[in-house]
């Protein structure tokens, strides 16, 4: 039987999660430094790290420490396998448009969540700010969801969209709409008006996923 260490096993779950040591490092909260070491073996995470480690890695503490007797991590259905962390960014950024978001150093931001949704390298969450996608029946993302985005989606209609305006630097967030060689943003909420909009908006992202988080 093949002999596997600790730091191999984390190793393992780690890039079976297409997690970078960067990513879990602020999720378990230690640097990134610590990560190495745990893989190289050099030193091992020990009681709240530990732990925290196993969480994110999706399997026991005791699979970490000295492995299972099958020596795989528990069985997790595919569905639910988490696709990465992403960052979550700042209106106040998102509002510069997608330059400013693609200049930003991710590394920077304090929250990371995770995802079982396929999208690309680039996405990251927002948090939904105002009630102009609250509707009062149908589909409706109040105010606090966290949200998704993907950049490097194309939009089409019918889909929910990040959008910043050209002319005042601002980001919203609606269903894009496309009508007879037209297109709109469109609120949920009933309450506000439809947005024609041409080159004076580009679309940052498309949404891929809303989170709501109940306190």
């Amino acid at each position: 039987m093949t002999m596997t260490t600790m730091g191999s096993r984390i190793l393992k779950r780690r890039k079976e999660l297409k997690l970078s040591q960067v990513t879990l490092s602020k999720a378990v909260g230690v640097s990134n430094v610590a990560i190495s070491q745990w893989e190289r073996d050099e030193t091992a995470p020990r009681g709240d790290a530990l732990l925290a480690l196993a969480r994110e890695l999706l399997c026991p503490a005791e699979y970490l420490v000295n492995g299972t007797p099958a020596d795989t991590p528990l069985a997790i259905p595919v569905a639910l396998h988490p696709k990465g962390k992403y960052p979550l960014l700042s209106w106040t950024l998102v509002n510069h448009g997608s330059l400013a978001i693609r200049s930003y150093t991710r590394e920077k931001a304090e929250h990371w969540y995770s995802t079982t949704v396929d999208c690309s390298a680039a996405s990251f969450w927002l948090t939904v700010e105002g009630d102009s996608m609250t509707a009062t029946a149908g589909l409706s993302i109040p105010e606090g969801t966290a949200i998704l985005v993907d950049p490097d989606r194309n939009p089409t209609n019918g889909k929910l969209v990040v959008a910043a305006s050209l002319s005042d630097d601002e980001a919203i967030f609606k269903r894009y709409i496309l009508d007879v060689g037209k297109k709109y943003l469109k609120p949920l909420n009933t309450m506000y008006s439809m947005v024609e909009i041409n080159d004076n908006y580009e679309i940052i992202g498309v949404v891929v996923e809303a989170r709501i988080t109940i306190p």
